[in-house]
């Protein structure tokens, strides 16, 4: 598998992980340093993300994947998302977004992680 390949996977099992609310699949695809930044600018690390996922603040239902491209530049990469997302958030109700994220990851002994996403529409 490829290193393109390889981050795209690592982000359909980033949204398989949500969907499921699988702490530990999430804590292995994210690394102890992310930050998820929302669309309101709120920042989130690693375990406050993935505690609000299981907690019900954060509900994923489906994710349809449209569009990965990837950049890569030695063990620093870029994978910009862009997913029909069905979810509710923050105590809104269920909708389907259009939810672009541009996700910096590195590569630490072989191995892609996610640190730090950006949250948009597209």
């Amino acid at each position: 598998m490829t290193d393109t390949e390889q981050i795209q996977e690592q982000y359909r099992n980033m949204y398989d992980a949500m969907i499921r609310k699988d702490a530990d699949a999430l804590s292995n695809i994210l690394d102890d340093s992310f930050i998820l930044i929302h669309m309101t600018g709120m920042r989130q690390p690693k375990a406050v993300f993935i505690q609000s996922v299981l907690d019900g603040v954060l509900n994923y239902y489906s994710a349809l994947h449209e569009n990965m491209p990837v950049k890569i530049d030695g063990n620093q990469a870029e994978l910009t998302g862009q997913s029909r997302v069905n979810a509710a958030v923050f105590g809104g109700g269920r909708h389907t977004w259009r939810l672009q994220q541009k996700i910096k990851l590195k590569k630490t002994s072989g191995v892609w992680r996610m640190t730090q996403a950006v949250a948009s529409v597209y």
